[in-house]
């Protein structure tokens, strides 16, 4: 009757079964008598309700012993702990010994509710059924009375959760009784006790015909051996066929939250080691994204929590919730029966439920990583990751790390004070890991980001040489990310295309998408740049200010103003204070001097020195453009005599900018000078460092040959040019080819020969071209007296100031030129109007550039321009 009325049955669900039995409750009725007796069961009940609200467990079925659903391990054994409590205190008040067995498993179930007629004749609301339940069945008929047995899948996961217990849960006894074999359960199965002290018998199980001691082969009868192969291939099609299905709606890219391990061996060496090497491992993936601890710790700053604070369920399941993680992980290291075992658990962060388990045994302390191996892929699987790629893009740990869990725990320790900014202690970190190893190529790539990092190629090159030297002991994804940062160091042309390959093989490694933007804005190439910026902002990166920075330049370099302005208010909510001269470019380019300058003189560096010289750039910038040229000047001069310590590219730099401002006031001689000597230190720099920085430094002698160009003197264009026409590999870099391009077209213009620089000048207009490459087009076109063409060039370069502000070739060197060149593109256009008898608009034009730049303020050699377009009556 039942059947005729159940409903369909719910999908499986993984909950922890708890099965007791009253010892003897037989007995007691005799001894008691009915009366006695029914008080007896009636406290019995209140105890038992009163443990099931504390516990949040579900009865399901009882009679003289009962079945619980709980939601988690650590609630069943607080019932079982509690329960065997309160019956010793009922049986003291009535001088009797009242003791439960009682078993706990882990395991998925099938729940249906039967109908109301069925339960009106005797059946129960709800009805459990599935594999786990004769398991836990099994567990507690095996028992001896009083004692509390788990199984190998319920241990791990309810010891790890103990502390919860409080003073109590410290203090609890755990004993493995090693292998047993049940009755219709195809493999052996390790069985545990957990109990208080004087509570818990702690003695092995006894034999019974439905549960024995797995006796090794050797010693058992020869026919056993056929039983059990026969009861192993039936087993693994039970398993098969009730394999389990993703309990969480988990998807390829989701985010995982890794808590902090749980290390209950009482080896300290594990405790940093092994939870990296488990991170390790797990970043492998292409199909999980692991939050990394930077990103963790940011957010329980957020959480107004200590960054020192234990990732625990609650608190892991907080910052999944928080950063949009679709699961949390918790590790586990523990020796048990002599065997160290790793064990994980995914946990919804929604309720904080077990969703899956694995562990892994082994011998020593050294079997650790291969065991986090097998517990990993396990994960990946069951979170419904493909098998192939799991072994696609998984290399054993003791390859890709190390096998020696002093230097991993080292290389733990430099990764957290990387990510706390710490570069010095990092590096000493990385490098007493590779002392310990120096086949662990993860740490020598660990030393490289710190040289990086800390703006030092000298420290990063031979680091680099040996990550290169080991590269076939790094992860897949680590490998990509060595190569890009090769290319950067060794060929400088080919690194976009690496960082592009690793931006798109792992488009949530934040790293790849950053860089590859980086180097796209180094091309002027700003609208592919913000695609790749706009995946930084996530709020899984820990750096997604630095994102919302990177957003902010493609975005004004594309003279978006609205949305740059908005990304560089985000960066500077997010602590990055570069933002503040960025979003000071947006003013300034806008015509906001005022708000320009407050922000560009705020404090906000947090006393970096370098932010503070990089700041001379926008505030020389912001003079120009105010037409306070001989501010500009006196100001830029200041900047570029100070030595910058340990920066010798800025003081580089600074020079070339100079340089440009002394030319653009009119003072030949002195500018020509400066330019000169800016030439040979760049080419002296360029030839001791013939990597990284070579690029720059070429950049900056061909800025310093086209700024003398612009004053009509082509001598130090020839001889720079010569210096490098036996060095064609530098010509595979796209913008220094470029500017060699609009050198050579400068000597073609200064030879006589416009036509041959326009020609030169327009197969650079791609449409991400140089600044400078459409100013040379425009005195291309006027020295070859095409005026209208020139003007299109001038209205052109008047309309991309945001271009001018931000472009970011030669580390900026050129970007007050840029700046100045975009405010006298309207006196340009006022000329080519002239010329081209359109003068009632070229007197706007000379009207605009005058009220943008004051005639007080300007060079004098400016006046006889301006008075050629408007009387001085006009002026």
């Amino acid at each position: 009757m039942n059947d005729a009325h159940r409903p369909l049955a719910e999908g499986p669900q993984l909950r922890t079964l708890l099965l007791t039995d009253l010892c003897d409750s037989t007995t007691l009725v005799e001894r008691l008598g009915d009366g006695p007796a029914a008080e007896l069961f009636r406290a019995h009940d209140r105890l038992v309700l009163a443990l099931q609200q504390r516990w949040r467990g579900r009865l399901i079925d009882r009679s003289d012993g009962l079945l619980l659903l709980f939601e988690r391990p650590i609630d069943g054994l607080g019932f079982a702990l509690d329960y065997a409590r309160g019956l010793r205190e009922l049986g003291a008040a009535r001088k009797l010994e009242l003791k439960a067995r009682a078993g706990l498993h882990v395991g998925e179930v099938l729940t249906w509710r039967n109908s109301d007629e069925a339960v009106q004749v005797g059946a129960k609301p709800v009805e459990v059924e599935g594999l786990a339940k004769p398991m836990a069945g099994r567990l507690m008929a095996t028992a001896r009375p009083g004692q509390i047995l788990l199984s190998a899948v319920a241990e791990p996961l309810a010891h790890r959760a103990a502390r919860e217990l409080g003073e109590r849960g410290q203090q609890l006894l755990w004993k493995s009784h090693g292998r047993w074999r049940f009755k219709g359960v195809p493999e052996p199965q390790e069985i545990y006790e957990v109990g208080e002290p004087g509570i818990a018998p702690l003695r092995a199980p006894p034999n019974g015909p439905k549960a024995w001691r797995d006796i090794p082969l050797w010693r058992r009868p020869a026919a056993l051996a056929a039983e059990i192969a026969v009861l192993a291939v039936i087993g693994t099609g039970v398993w098969f066929a009730t394999r389990p299905q993703p309990a969480i709606a988990f998807n390829q890219r989701d985010w995982v939250v890794v808590g902090d391990l749980r290390n209950l061996t009482g080896q300290s060496v594990l405790d940093d080691s092994l939870e990296q090497a488990f991170r390790i491992s797990l970043e492998q993936s292409r199909y999980v994204n692991v939050l990394s601890d930077l990103k963790a710790r940011d957010t329980l700053e957020r959480m107004q929590r200590k960054p020192d604070t234990t990732l625990d369920r609650a608190v892991a399941s907080e910052i999944a919730l928080r950063d949009g993680a679709r699961a949390v992980i918790l590790p586990t290291v523990a020796e048990v029966g002599g065997r160290v075992r790793i064990s994980a658990e995914v946990i919804d962060p929604h309720t904080q439920t077990t969703v899956y388990a694995e562990s892994a045994d082994g011998a020593g302390a050294d079997s650790a990583l291969g065991s986090i191996d097998t517990v990993t892929a396990g994960l990946r699987e069951k979170l419904g990751e493909a098998m192939k790629s799991i072994e696609r893009d998984s290399e054993p740990l003791p390859k890709v790390a190390t096998k020696n869990l002093d230097a991993l725990r080292s290389y733990a320790l430099g990764q957290k004070a990387f990510g706390a900014g710490r570069y010095d202690d990092a590096a000493n970190f990385y490098q007493r890991a590779t002392a310990l190893d120096p086949n662990f190529a993860l740490a020598y790539l660990g030393s490289v980001r710190t040289g990086v990092a800390s703006v030092n190629a000298t420290h990063a090159k031979p680091f680099l040489a040996r990550a290169i030297e080991h590269r076939d002991r790094l992860p897949p994804r680590d490998a990509l990310y060595l190569d890009a940062w090769s290319a950067e160091f060794v060929t400088g042309h080919q690194a976009a295309s690496k960082w592009k390959l690793l931006a798109d093989l792992y488009p949530d490694y934040f790293a790849g998408a950053a860089n590859y933007a980086f180097n796209l804005m180094q091309e002027n190439r700003y609208k592919e740049a913000q695609a790749y910026a706009e995946r930084t902002t996530l709020p899984q990166n820990p750096l997604r200010g630095h994102g919302y920075d990177q957003l902010g330049r493609s975005e004004l370099g594309q003279e978006d103003f609205a949305a740059a302005r908005n990304a560089f208010d985000q960066a500077l909510k997010l602590n990055i204070s570069d933002a503040a001269r960025r979003r000071a470019n947006v003013s300034a380019a806008q015509g906001g001097y005022a708000d320009a300058m407050r922000r560009l003189e705020s404090k906000s560096d947090g006393g970096k020195q370098g932010y503070a010289r990089v700041q001379d750039l926008d505030k020389t910038s912001v003079l120009l453009d105010q037409g306070r040229w001989a501010e500009a000047e006196r100001y830029i001069d200041a900047a570029a005599r100070l030595p910058v310590e340990g920066n010798e590219l800025l003081q580089h730099v600074l020079g070339v900018a100079a340089g440009s401002v002394t030319s653009l006031n009119g003072d030949r001689v002195r500018a020509r000078e400066r330019l000169v000597a800016s030439a040979k230190r760049a080419l002296d720099a360029a030839a001791a460092d013939a990597a990284y920085d070579e690029v720059d430094y070429v950049y900056f002698a061909l800025a310093s040959a086209y700024l003398v160009q612009r004053q009509g003197d082509s001598s130090l264009a020839q001889s720079v040019l010569d210096a490098l026409k036996d060095r064609p590999q530098l010509w595979a870099t796209p913008k220094l080819s470029e500017l060699r391009e609009i050198v050579l077209a400068g000597q073609e213009r200064l030879s006589g020969k416009p036509e041959a620089a326009i020609r030169r000048l327009r197969t650079l207009l791609t449409g991400h071209e140089l600044y400078q490459s459409r100013a040379a087009l425009m005195e291309a076109y006027a020295a070859a007296d095409q005026p209208e063409q020139a003007l299109i060039q001038a209205r052109w370069l008047a309309s991309h100031r945001g271009l001018a502000y931000i472009e970011p070739v030669g580390a900026q060197s050129l970007q007050p030129l840029n700046v100045a060149d975009s405010r006298l593109a309207q006196l340009r256009a006022a000329e080519f109007l002239n010329q081209l008898g359109r003068t009632e608009e070229a007197r706007k034009e000379a009207q605009a550039f005058l009220a943008a730049c004051p005639p007080k303020l300007l060079p004098a050699y400016f006046f006889s321009r301006v008075e050629r377009i408007l009387p001085a009556s006009k002026q």
